[in-house]
């Protein structure tokens, strides 16, 4: 097998595969967007506080 033919059968063993692909619903692909969005704030809302009363502490000791 040439090179050639090894790229056509990887386009076409890819395209199979693609058919067996369950892809999600739009309403899913949304909900599962917010989630990530609202994890992500919660998580650097966290992260602000944690930052902002270790700055705190430490700028009573020097």
């Amino acid at each position: 097998m040439n090179i050639i033919q090894k790229i056509i059968q990887y386009f076409k063993e890819s395209k199979q595969e693609l058919k067996k692909v369950v892809w999600p619903s739009k309403k899913e692909i949304i909900n599962l967007t917010l989630l990530v969005i609202l994890i992500s704030l919660g998580v650097a809302i966290f992260l602000g506080l944690i930052d902002y009363l270790l700055t705190l502490i430490l700028g009573k000791f020097i």
